[in-house]
């Protein structure tokens, strides 16, 4: 079985030579890949020397701002899905790195498998990402060393989707803005009977965080507790948030309960945010 082509959603801001050489990457790839860059409100610098640096027929989809990594997946994926194109749609952000057989492999595992919905590459860190019905979206050891894995939802620094899948259950919930949107999207997927993994041997990796600590943490706060109220009910969510008070005082009196993103603003504006229902873009810090 040879794999197909693959159409790739590069999101991208202010990182235009980032950008460029992970266009480069995929494009170097051992099966064709179509890509679109969608240009997240960068600065009028930025995106010249992006449209300067990338291949005259890489179409770039430029925003007006910072809609956030979910939203602009969405305008990638819609622009694809308007198009007769592959069977296969994929997200990277735009620092991926991918090795030189990463799609190929990914493209063959999946296409072994007719209900594969979501999947996405091995990032390295040996760890499966799964989903806790009160702690949210954590990773577990890895058990599978070579091929498929089930996981409990993809992780974003390579995501590939069918296109079927999308067409069914529909495409990034853009109120998390950043973090958890796979989650999310892979709960409704699994829930719709497809299948969601990651291909261990697929290897991409993404070292650089372009965040500042406090959008980070707030992000993943906040749509931790939106992904499990709206999956798992009341009392998870009533849970979580108590665990997050918890971690949130015991961190403020003891460092070593820290966690690696930790902001203590962030996190009283996350858990107030949310009991208001107030979700998309994150406050400035």
């Amino acid at each position: 079985m040879s794999p197909v082509a693959l159409d790739l959603v590069v999101v991208h801001r202010g990182e235009p030579d980032r950008a460029v050489e992970t266009v480069a990457g995929f494009r170097q790839q051992q099966v064709p890949v179509r890509v679109v860059v969608v240009d997240n409100g960068s600065s009028a610098a930025d995106r010249q020397r992006l449209s300067g640096g990338l291949p005259p027929d890489v179409t770039i989809l430029r925003l007006d701002g910072n809609h956030g990594f979910g939203p602009a997946a969405n305008v990638g994926f819609r622009w694809f899905l308007d198009r007769p194109g592959a069977p296969w749609l994929a997200v990277a952000p735009h620092d991926a790195r991918p090795a030189p057989d990463c799609v190929e492999r990914l493209l063959h595992e999946m296409q072994r498998r007719p209900r594969a919905g979501l999947a996405s590459a091995d990032v390295g860190d040996g760890f499966t990402p799964v989903v806790d019905r009160y702690i949210g979206a954590i990773p577990t050891p890895a058990r599978v060393v070579e091929g498929w894995e089930p996981a409990g939802y993809p992780h974003g620094t390579l995501l590939v989707a069918s296109r079927a899948c999308l067409e069914d259950v529909g495409l990034f919930d853009e109120r998390y803005f950043a973090y958890c949107e796979e989650a999310d999207l892979a709960l409704r997927a699994r829930q719709a009977g497809w299948q969601v993994g990651v291909v261990r041997g697929a290897e991409v990796r993404n070292t650089h965080l372009s965040s500042h600590v406090a959008v980070v943490d707030y992000l993943q706060l906040r749509n931790t507790l939106l992904l499990v109220r709206d999956h798992f009910g009341r009392y998870p969510v009533t849970m979580r948030s108590i665990m997050a008070l918890w971690q949130l005082a015991a961190g403020m009196v003891a460092p070593a309960c820290r966690g690696p993103y930790w902001h203590p603003q962030a996190r009283v504006r996350a858990l107030a945010d949310f009991l208001r229902g107030r979700f998309g873009p994150p406050p400035q810090f």
